[in-house]
């Protein structure tokens, strides 16, 4: 069959503003498996260049596909883009079989398939089995009631099959990596790169987050094998830059080690950039120069609130003294921090944001980057607000940068500049400055000097969206009564 992976456009601010991309490793995690099993596969990332839907459609038209695969890592506010896609898709290729995947598809399969009657088909959970048996089942007009993982529709009714097993090991299917081919994908300053992934899962229970609860189970990929397909990605496709998309690659501290032994053994002189627990770090200290050996330049470490008790509240599993040394032993090893500090799990006031930049200002990382509590149905901290106000109803913007919960004791316009007062303070404090103009490191100067520039972009571009294109809902509608229309 003739297949299309589909990357849909998405107006967010990180596929928008820093004017690099990276390859949609969902869609190529499921490419690889198709092309294995003998189809036809087509790569259309219309993220790249931001197509419009006009556009895709009559591309679509041209390449003429049996079957229409979509996804994209922001699927929550990706999904008014995928039905857009999808209905008009059906005008002109009225045969197209469309099948959609991704977390949000996963938990909100049934409103979409009742009120989107473009869409066909739902991939429920990790897509590499469950695509392979469904296309298998079209191509054969087998019985779809025996694939596992997905939902149909069947007249008027939603058929949902049961659930498919995890896999347990994720080397079993290839990553698709030929079908990047056409295109330029570039990160950390226009160096060719790839998204990859060393694990999947995470097993701690931060209650505002949904990864545990999709990918069930941590697992991680054979550290060899990674290790070897990262030296193929970087002699046949020139990839300099490895972005690891992993929650918590650092889990499992023996298979980790093993990771990083294997990849310097290859003597490569990779950049890698990724996220990782701040306790993880703090664990490791005796084997932190293994890290930088790798050529690991950036972690991102959740820092998330300057209270422990909202700490232990959203169930964070961490602590202000790990995150402070995590940050300090990453500086000592040549590897940068960026924190993340997320607004709004508590009904903050003006102090709580000077307390936030004091906590800040005591953690001393190299880079911040703020965002916004955003309330996913699936997630356990939906039914701890689901009661709260909301003022934001545009489904696209749920994506960490807007604001989307009412704050009883500021308006959004203190929020967001309280938001980007903090963000000039720590980006250009003198110690930020200093490190940014004369780190000894000249790929580490290079690195933040890349991130300020599309940091300033994006700040300036933040309040001009905030306050001349930011419609906040009039209607006082609560978190649980907007969901239960999607």
């Amino acid at each position: 069959m003739k297949i299309v992976l589909l990357n849909p456009p998405h107006p967010a601010i990180g596929s928008r503003m820093p004017k690099e991309h990276l390859p949609p490793l969902g869609l190529l995690s499921i490419g690889g498996p198709l092309i294995d099993a003998g189809h036809e596969v087509v790569l259309l990332d219309a993220d790249y260049s931001n197509m419009p839907i006009k556009q895709i459609v009559r591309n679509l038209c041209e390449l003429a596909p049996d079957v229409l695969l979509m996804g994209h890592s922001g699927s929550t506010s990706a999904q008014p883009i995928i039905d857009e896609i999808a209905i008009r898709t059906r005008v002109f290729i009225p045969r197209v079989q469309i099948v959609i995947g991704g977390v949000y598809p996963t938990y909100h399969y049934q409103k979409i398939l009742l009120s989107n009657r473009s869409i066909d088909f739902i991939v429920r959970g990790e897509g590499e089995q469950v695509i392979t048996d469904l296309i298998h089942c079209l191509q054969n007009e087998n019985d779809l009631t025996k694939v596992a993982g997905i939902a149909f529709r069947s007249g008027e009714k939603i058929i949902t099959t049961k659930a498919a097993a995890i896999l347990h090991d994720l080397d079993d299917y290839r990553i698709g990596w030929e079908l990047m081919e056409g295109y330029h994908y570039t990160y950390w300053g226009k160096r060719k790169a790839v998204v990859i992934q060393f694990s999947r899962g995470c097993p701690y229970p931060c209650n505002y987050c949904g990864q545990s609860l999709f990918w069930k189970k941590w697992r991680n990929r054979d550290p060899q094998k990674l290790a070897d397909e990262m030296e193929m990605l970087h002699k046949d496709y020139g990839i300099e830059v490895f972005n690891f998309a992993d929650e918590n690659p650092s889990t499992n501290k023996r298979e980790w080690k093993k990771f990083l032994e294997a990849l310097i053994a290859k003597n490569l002189n990779l950049c890698l950039v990724g996220s990782i627990r701040a306790d993880n770090i703090v664990r490791d200290a005796n084997h932190l120069h293994l890290y930088k050996e790798a050529g690991f330049e950036r972690f991102l470490l959740g820092i998330e609130n300057y209270d422990e008790a909202v700490l232990e509240k959203i169930q964070k599993a961490g602590s202000k003294s790990k995150d402070r040394e995590a940050i300090q032993l990453l500086r000592k090893h040549g590897i940068l921090s960026m924190a993340t500090y997320v607004v709004g799990f508590g009904e903050e006031r003006s102090r709580d944001f000077y307390n936030s930049l004091k906590q800040l200002l005591r953690y001393d990382p190299d880079q911040i980057q703020m965002l916004y509590v955003t309330p996913h149905h699936w997630t356990p901290y939906f039914h701890e607000v689901k009661d709260k106000k909301i003022i934001q109803t545009d489904q696209r913007k749920w994506d960490y940068k807007h604001q989307i919960m009412e704050t009883a004791n500021l308006k959004p316009w203190k929020v967001i500049l309280y938001v980007k007062l903090i963000e000039v303070i720590m980006q250009m404090r003198p110690k930020a400055i200093k490190r940014w103009l004369f780190h000894p490191d000249r790929k580490l100067r290079k690195a933040m000097f890349w991130y300020n520039n599309i940091g300033k972009r994006v700040w300036v571009f933040e309040l001009w969206q905030f306050f001349f294109r930011t419609t906040f809902s009039k209607q006082k509608i609560t978190v649980g009564e907007y969901w239960k229309t999607k």
